[in-house]
Formats: structure tokens, C-alpha cells, sequence
């Protein structure tokens, strides 16, 4: 399209924006609002809809075009959003897309609606990292390979997208940030408004946080006034909502004591509020030099100092990358990160040279010219349509619009009814006589660690209850430490007496399990706190247990610990102690008829293939992936009946080698623990065949098992203990709910856990 002509028409009738969208506020919503705006202004042909994510319940008062909004952390929410977008004739979706505005980790919430659109996406990324942790990379790899065309906003994005992502350089598209038309303007000329006539102003704007680095601008100031006395700093913008949520105030409170400290606090004016884009640009209109002083290099694009640098401001700034990319060839000047004395004689250099500081400002104005939204929103068409024209993901049969409850294989609804039932205000309580709380057997420290997995796995699909659950059963945890002996008390009476001064080795390790997932799952800092210091002081005492269920479960929760603590040296050492002897002990044990790790198969037996799967892969050990997959292939084929259903070891004598194998009673910790080693195994190998296993292990409670009958009460939500020859045990205690409920959201979450590139094609 050549942008010096009228736009032509669009071939796309109906277009939808994802993101953030203003009201709220925050630079996606700017820049979602923007774009949204400026393609329906310049293409009138073309209906323009939005589709905002809300971070709060109540959502915002948002204008007629927003059609649709999702909830952040609600998973049906982006399921729901995928069927009106495919129902409402849309042509193209565009999404703005950053990590942080979606649900699920690393966002991964986006990939369950992008999995179902049935038009052409074009994804805009706003965050590419260099270093990306494991989540991270998948996540954008899989909008990648969702997304028909991918825009960058700098040179380095694009090629971070190559080098990082191994995406193809032909899919991307580098259009710049949009910003406002506004004139060349002299700073004088509405200093008026403002009170600051007569003086020289530096600004810097946007939503306040700590990375945003003020203080060293502040730090700067007594140098630069010692030479322009007249200098006054503006520090445009309300606090960012998220950090007035979790800090409120305090990072802002600190500039106003570092003004006041420094001697400055008369030339430091805050405007602690979020304007609207026409006080913005009278804004940086009265501003003779904008400054962006973030703390680190790590930022590939930057919507204020894209408007600043467009209105022709004179900028210094540090050498992150966008800025960089924009500030190169004369339009501005860099100095180093966290260096106020640099700041301040780049300042004075500037304030000086009035002729260079101009000069600047010319060079960075026209550069912004092709920046401003009217052609920014052209080259977005262009991308628009080529990628409807390469679009070759045609919608098949299987592919029509069903309602949430009528699709197929659709796991059953989460239910949290009698898991709410269990939970008193001291924790979990341990059995239950039908659907009645047993108040005779009390609590153990086993079904309260389970109780803290479900809570992470909850809010990790988003569920608001979960914190508050959480923090019952981490209270119970804290509770149950034995700090003389650094080991766990398993079992208290109703009357909250503990009935023993150590637990069992297996509880000790599901313990460090559910800490471990805690650490490195949740995102609620008290628990953190707590969390980690009780996983510290517990975990040397897994060494001397001689479990190898213990040692499992501990290599679980260390390994989850580690995903977000990878440098904890100890951790790392008590992982690679456990994973050799679980090695050693298969290495011993195994036979070509008995494939395991003990002479008898007892209970939750899926854990050890599942642990050794774990280190495997995290420690680059061919030779433990191998014992995983090995002996997990055996005990699935072991526990598949002759009609091809999940029949788990029975707990009423077990399986010993050379004797007669239990078939009943068959426990749903059982199924459990097969759900969670085959999907491990999945994401591991992404063979099919171990989602298919996790799904038949997950059955069993539906009703597909030796009696059809289901062990799962869908009037409850909670799960019948377990199946006798003739019946299922109709109690429903807490380590059979807390299994199914596992079961469930494990599930959940790999429906919209990426895997691989190749894996999201299939």
C-alpha cells in the first residue's frame, strides 16, 4: 500500500482487537484503544471490535465497540471468547500480546483461544525476551505457530523472533509504534498552563513503578541545578495499579523523600494521575528534554518515548534496546543505567548547545512522521491482508461451534463443593463417612500437602478461592513442623493434638512436594515467605529417609521449586542425590518380565517412573529418562485390562513379584498418580500416546473401569474412596477428592499448556 496515497478499501469486513482496552489503564490498553481507533477511522468499510481482558471482577465502563470481555484468570472465559469470535463472522483477529495480561503461566491462557479461531490472526508482541525461562519460550512459540503474521516494533525484535523462537523471517512484520500527529511546537509556547513559565522542564511520563528508575533522574538533579538554576522535573503518571494493589504507594513516597533529601523537592513536581491523550501531549508539548531512565536493557519497545521522540523532543535516555534502535544516528542521547552523573552532564550538554539540542529535535520528528497512526495503521492493514490471503487453516467439520457442555472428551465441570465441605479452619480434615466429615479421625499432614497442590493448580487455572485455601492448608503445614526434629508430625485429632512427634517418611516427602510446588508455582509472596523457609528446614531430613515414594515426591516438589529457584545449589544436590538412588535401585531391580524399582508394586506407584522422567530431562540424564519411560511403559500396560481400560494395583495385598497381583481395592490415588506420570511423559516425548494414557488413567473415575461404575460424584465434586469387587466405597474422604480433583486441573492445565513448535502444529 503506498502510504502516501488515500487508503483503498479493505476486503475485511470485520475486524477484532484483543488486549487490554482503556479505560483501564495501562500502555496495552493505550495502544490496543489506539490501533483499534485509528484502523476504524481510516478503513469506515470496516467494523471494528474489541475484546479486553479484565484483571478486576467488576471490568471497566468501557465504550460501545468493546463487545466481549474476558476474564484474566477464568480458562472458559477464553473458550467462550474463541466461539463468539468464530460465530460473529469475524475476518481477522488482532492480538496485542504480553505475558503479563493473560492467565494462566506464562499467559498460556491466550493459547486456548487462539487453538480455536477459525479466521487469520496477527499477533503484535510487546515483550520479546532474550532470556526466556521454559514457559516463556514455549508460550510464544506456540502463538507463533498460531499466528499468521507476527509484528515486531524494532530491528532487534525481529530478530530475537529468528535467532530465539525460530520463527521464520518471512512471517514477520516490523511496523512501528503509533503514535499521536502532533505539530513541531516550541517548548515555550504553553508553559503558561502548566506554572512553569521562564523555566527549562525535564519530563518523564508514564504509568510510576520501580524499574522505571526516577530516583536516578532526582539523584542527577542537584548537578544539573547547580548550572540551570531555572530546571524544574516533571514526573508525569498515576502508580501502576498492580503495584498500588500489591505495594501501594511506597515506591513514590521514596522519590518524594529522595527529593527532599537531595534538596531538590521545590523543582520536583509529581502529577500522580493518568491523563487523557490530549493533556498528554500538552504535556510533553512544554518539555525541553524528555527523559527514560530505566533501571535495565531488557525492553523492546516503549510507547513514551515513541510519542516523545514522534513530537520532536530533545531525549536522553538509557541504552535499553528500543531505545537504542530509535535514539541512534543523532535523534537522542544515551547515558548508562544507573548512572546519575552521567545523566546529569549529558542534561547540561544539552541545556548548553541550544543548537544541538534543536538539531535533535528535528532529526527526531521527522523520523517520527512515519510513526504517526494514520500510516501506522495502513502498514497494519497490509499486514492484515496478506496474512487473510496466506491464511491456510480452513475450518473442517470437527471444527463447528458447540456449546462448552456438548464437546467432545470435555472433562467434567470443577466443582469445589466438598472440598469446601473437608476444610475447616484448621485444614483438611481426613475422612469422611458418606459425604459427612468424620470428625472422629481428625487430620494428617498428607491430605493437607495434597490440599496445598489443588490450591496451586487452582490458581493457576485462576480460581479466586484458591489463595485463601492455600493459606489454610500452608497454616496446617507450618503448623505440623517439628523444628527439633526437621520432620513433619502427620497425625492431630480433632482437638488439635498431634497423636505422634515425627510422620512417615512418605508424608515428610509429599510435604516437601507441596512446598516445593508452592515456591515455584504461586504467586502470593507471604505464602512464599512461609513456604520457603519450612522447605529449607525440611528438606536435609530426606536424605536419611529410606522411602523410595518419599524420595520421589521430594524430587517433584524440588523440581518445582527449582523451575523458579534453578541457582539453589542445595536443592539441586539433594535432587541429584535421590534421582541416583532411585537409579540404583531400578538398575538392580530390573528384569526383563519385572520392570521396576522394588520387588512388590504397592501404591501410588506412577510416582517413581515420574520422578526419574523429571530429572531425566532437567539434568540432561539419558540414562534415568530411559528407566522413566521404561518402566512407566510397563506399568501402564500392566494396569490396561483385556478391554482397554485402567485397572491400578489393588490395595488389598498389593502385587509382589512372583505372586498373585490384588485386582481390588482399587484406589484413586492410583489413577492419580498415572495421570500425572503420563503427562509428564507427554510433554517430555509430545508422543500422543501418553496423553491418550493420562486421559485412560483419568476415566477410571468417570466409570470406565472393572464395574462401569463412576468413582467421581458429580453432585459433590468429590470422589468415592475407592472400588471393592462388587461396589464402590461410597465415603468420600480427603485423599480420594484431592486425587480426582489433582487428576482434574493436571488435565486442565495441559489443555493449554504449550509443548513444542511441531507439537502446536499437529
Amino acid at each position: 500500500m503506498n502510504m502516501n496515497q488515500s487508503p483503498v478499501a479493505s476486503t475485511l469486513d470485520r475486524l477484532a482487537f484483543i488486549g487490554n482496552y482503556l479505560p483501564r489503564l495501562c500502555g496495552i490498553a493505550t495502544f490496543t484503544t489506539d490501533l483499534c481507533e485509528a484502523v476504524a477511522s481510516i478503513y469506515s468499510a470496516t467494523t471494528c471490535i474489541a475484546l479486553p481482558v479484565n484483571d478486576i471482577e467488576a471490568g471497566y465502563p468501557y465504550p460501545a465497540r468493546v463487545r466481549f470481555e474476558l476474564a484474566e484468570k477464568n480458562i472458559e472465559s477464553y473458550r467462550r471468547a474463541a466461539d463468539f469470535l468464530n460465530i460473529n463472522n469475524v475476518d481477522l483477529v488482532s492480538l496485542q500480546h504480553e505475558y503479563g495480561i493473560f492467565g494462566g503461566r506464562a499467559g498460556s491462557h491466550i493459547l486456548t483461544l487462539l487453538r480455536e479461531l477459525r479466521m487469520p490472526v496477527v499477533t503484535t508482541l510487546h515483550t520479546i525476551l532474550r532470556d526466556p525461562d521454559t514457559d516463556q519460550k514455549r508460550v510464544l512459540q506456540e502463538i507463533a505457530a498460531l499466528s499468521d503474521r507476527l509484528v515486531v516494533m524494532s530491528t532487534r525484535g525481529a530478530e530475537f523472533l529468528r535467532d530465539i523462537y525460530g520463527v521464520s523471517p518471512k512471517k514477520i512484520d516490523l511496523i512501528p509504534h503509533g503514535i499521536p500527529d502532533v505539530p513541531f511546537v516550541d517548548p515555550s509556547f504553553n508553559k503558561d498552563l502548566f506554572g512553569v513559565e521562564g523555566k527549562i522542564v525535564l519530563l518523564s511520563f508514564g504509568l510510576l513503578s520501580a524499574s522505571k528508575g526516577i530516583e536516578n533522574v532526582i539523584s542527577a538533579l542537584p548537578a544539573i541545578l547547580a548550572r540551570h538554576p531555572n530546571v524544574v522535573y516533571i514526573v508525569l503518571g498515576a502508580t501502576h495499579p498492580h503495584v498500588v494493589k500489591n505495594e501501594g504507594e511506597t515506591y513514590r513516597i521514596s522519590l518524594q523523600w529522595l527529593a527532599q533529601e537531595k534538596g531538590v523537592d521545590g523543582q520536583v513536581i509529581f502529577y500522580n494521575r493518568f491523563v487523557s491523550l490530549e493533556e498528554l501531549i500538552e504535556f510533553i508539548g512544554v518539555a525541553d528534554i524528555y527523559i527514560t531512565p530505566y533501571l535495565n536493557e531488557a525492553q523492546i519497545t516503549s510507547g513514551t518515548l515513541a510519542y516523545t521522540l514522534g513530537a520532536g523532543k530533545a531525549v536522553v535516555s538509557t541504552p535499553y534496546w528500543y531505545a537504542e534502535e530509535m535514539l541512534a544516528e543523532g535523534r537522542g542521547v544515551l547515558v548508562p543505567f544507573q548512572d546519575p552523573a552521567a545523566l546529569a552532564e549529558q542534561v547540561n550538554l544539552l541545556l548548553d548547545q541550544e543548537s544541538q539540542r534543536h538539531a535533535m529535535r528535528k532529526k527526531a520528528y521527522i523520523f517520527g512522521r512515519e510513526m504517526i497512526w494514520p500510516r501506522v495503521a495502513g502498514r497494519y492493514m497490509e499486514s492484515f491482508l496478506n496474512a487473510r490471503a496466506e491464511h491456510r487453516h480452513f475450518a473442517h467439520a470437527e471444527f463447528a461451534v458447540k456449546p462448552l457442555d456438548k464437546r467432545p472428551g470435555e472433562l467434567p465441570p470443577l466443582k469445589l463443593d466438598h472440598l469446601n465441605t473437608m476444610t475447616d479452619e484448621t485444614g483438611m480434615l481426613q475422612h469422611a463417612i458418606f459425604t459427612v466429615p468424620n470428625y472422629n479421625e481428625g487430620y494428617c499432614i498428607d491430605d493437607n500437602a495434597r490440599a496445598l497442590m489443588v490450591s496451586a493448580l487452582l490458581e493457576a487455572l485462576g480460581n479466586e478461592r484458591a489463595p485463601e485455601l492455600g493459606s489454610r492448608y500452608l497454616a496446617f503445614i507450618w503448623y505440623a513442623f517439628n523444628t527439633e526434629t526437621g520432620r513433619f508430625r502427620n497425625f492431630m485429632d480433632y482437638q488439635r493434638r498431634w497423636l505422634e512427634a515425627s510422620g512417615s517418611d512418605d508424608s515428610h516427602g509429599r510435604t516437601l512436594w507441596a512446598l516445593g510446588t508452592v515456591l515455584g508455582s504461586t504467586n502470593t509472596s507471604a505464602m512464599h515467605s512461609m513456604a520457603g523457609w519450612v522447605f529449607e528446614q525440611a528438606l536435609p531430613a530426606i536424605l536419611d529417609t529410606t522411602s523410595p515414594r518419599a524420595w520421589a515426591f521430594a524430587i517433584m516438589g524440588i523440581q518445582e521449586y527449582l523451575q523458579r529457584f534453578g541457582g539453589d545449589r542445595r536443592a539441586s544436590q539433594v535432587r541429584e542425590e535421590l534421582s541416583k538412588r532411585l537409579l540404583t535401585l531400578y538398575q538392580n531391580q530390573r528384569s526383563e518380565e519385572w520392570r521396576w524399582y522394588e520387588n512388590r508394586l504397592t501404591y501410588c506407584n506412577a510416582a517413581l517412573p515420574h520422578a526419574l522422567l523429571l530429572c531425566g530431562e532437567a539434568m540432561s540424564n539419558a540414562a534415568m529418562t530411559e528407566a522413566g519411560l521404561e518402566s512407566l511403559t510397563w506399568l501402564t500396560e500392566l494396569q490396561r485390562s483385556d478391554a482397554g481400560h485402567f485397572v491400578p494395583i489393588g490395595s488389598n495385598g498389593f502385587y509382589t513379584k512372583g505372586g498373585k497381583r490384588a485386582r481390588f481395592d482399587q484406589q484413586p490415588v492410583e489413577a492419580q498418580a498415572m495421570v500425572s506420570a503420563c503427562l509428564e511423559a507427554y510433554r517430555i516425548t509430545t508422543q500422543k500416546q501418553w496423553r491418550k494414557e493420562a486421559h485412560r488413567a483419568f476415566d477410571w473415575f468417570l466409570g470406565r473401569n472393572d464395574l462401569n461404575m463412576p468413582i467421581y460424584d458429580p453432585t459433590t465434586g468429590g470422589c468415592r474412596d475407592g472400588l471393592h469387587p462388587d461396589r464402590p466405597n461410597e465415603n468420600q474422604g480427603a485423599e480420594s477428592t484431592l486425587a480426582f480433583l489433582q487428576a482434574l486441573l493436571e488435565l486442565r492445565l495441559a489443555e493449554i499448556t504449550p509443548l513444542s513448535m511441531e507439537d502446536a502444529q499437529q
